[in-house]
């Protein structure tokens, strides 16, 4: 099992860049962060965090291929994977369908599906072959070339999948993996790993050597009480852009978390987390002391057969700047990322 910390860039960039190198210097997979415009520019941050570490794998999770061109996503990867010594991957989707509101795209308009796996296409034979001639549905290309050529052999595409089974199983078949964002159940993983693995039975490929990842929110420190309470604040607004579908197979019934939906819809977060109870923070979220946080994952997320678990880390500062609470037990980020590596990993070692 690896262990990826994702992040969301807006803390203090000198704070993150540290952040990253720490994760570095504790063995953590991955770093990853969302590609998008609420959020400070990820593909400059990891440019400079690339020259300050030395193994940590750096990329977009995800990135979003309807409001960013994929031969420009390819250009990036490809400048960071040289910058990186080899370093770079990346998780597509068809992007947060609330920030494409706010740019007035109706997502649902958009076929989505069908634009990421055209995407992926052209991605992939941008970075291996360097040039690129298309005539397709969503993207067309004569003849484009770039010099921005990837150190690795095949730089990982993956995809990002939430609502399934047809992006699971895409996922399966024509990517190097799946990042499976915000469940939490046995039975939320068994289904998305059963519809991967047939994607890539499909393909002639054995499932097991796919990335396939759980992308969740995660809260841990010293106390309880208080790791929960900093998840629960931020439960609702991650759980406004899960599928109904997801939900129920989350143990949620949606009519439940439509209050807190509509809530942080209206933009009273506060609202919203009044009505996050704590027992939909806990079925939403991993968090607790790091003995409960391993429990839950042996419990409930590693039997299906994911291998890499990706850690959105909420912390003290997370939280104010979000919501405008403040917890001052908290455990920060740094903080957190040892204690994952001390009391977590080893347990999946």
């Amino acid at each position: 099992m690896k262990f990826s910390y994702a992040m969301l860039p807006d803390y203090p960039l000198a704070e993150s860049l540290e952040s990253i190198r720490l994760a570095d210097e504790l063995g953590f997979h991955a770093c990853y962060a969302a590609d998008e415009t609420w959020h400070k520019d990820l593909w400059l941050l990891f440019a400079a965090a690339a020259g300050r570490t030395d193994r940590i794998r750096l990329g977009p999770s995800v990135s979003p291929v309807t409001l960013r061109e994929p031969t420009l996503i390819a250009q990036a990867l490809a400048t960071l994977d040289e910058l990186s010594g080899g370093r770079a991957e990346g998780v597509l989707s068809s992007g947060n369908f609330g920030l494409l509101a706010q740019y007035r795209i109706d997502w649902a308009r958009t076929r989505p599906l069908s634009r990421v796996k055209e995407a992926l296409h052209v991605m992939r034979t941008f970075l291996d072959e360097g040039a690129i001639t298309h005539e397709g549905e969503f993207f067309s290309y004569d003849g484009l070339f770039t010099f921005a050529r990837p150190v690795q052999d095949r730089l990982p595409l993956k995809l990002g999948a939430m609502r399934g089974p047809k992006s699971f199983e895409a996922a399966g078949e024509l990517s190097d993996g799946c990042h499976h964002a915000l469940s939490y159940t046995r039975e939320a993983y068994d289904y998305a790993v059963r519809h991967i693995r047939a994607g890539a039975e499909r393909a002639g490929k054995d499932w097991r050597s796919l990335d396939i990842g759980a992308w969740v929110v995660f809260a841990t420190g010293p106390d309880s009480a208080t790791a929960k309470e900093a998840a629960r604040s931020m439960v609702g607004i991650y759980a406004s852009s899960m599928p109904e579908e997801q939900l129920r197979r989350n143990g949620v019934d949606p009519a439940e978390l439509k209050p807190v939906v509509d809530a942080i819809g209206a933009g009273d977060l506060a609202r919203g987390i009044e009505l996050t109870t704590p027992e939909i923070a806990d079925r939403l979220s991993v968090a607790g002391t790091p003995e409960e946080c391993r429990e839950k994952i042996e419990r409930d997320i590693a039997p299906s057969g994911v291998n890499h678990m990706i850690c959105a880390i909420t912390d003290r500062a997370l939280v104010r700047a979000f919501t405008g609470r403040d917890l001052p037990e908290a455990a920060d980020v740094d903080t957190q990322l040892r204690l994952i590596a001390e009391r977590v990993m080893p347990g999946f070692a």
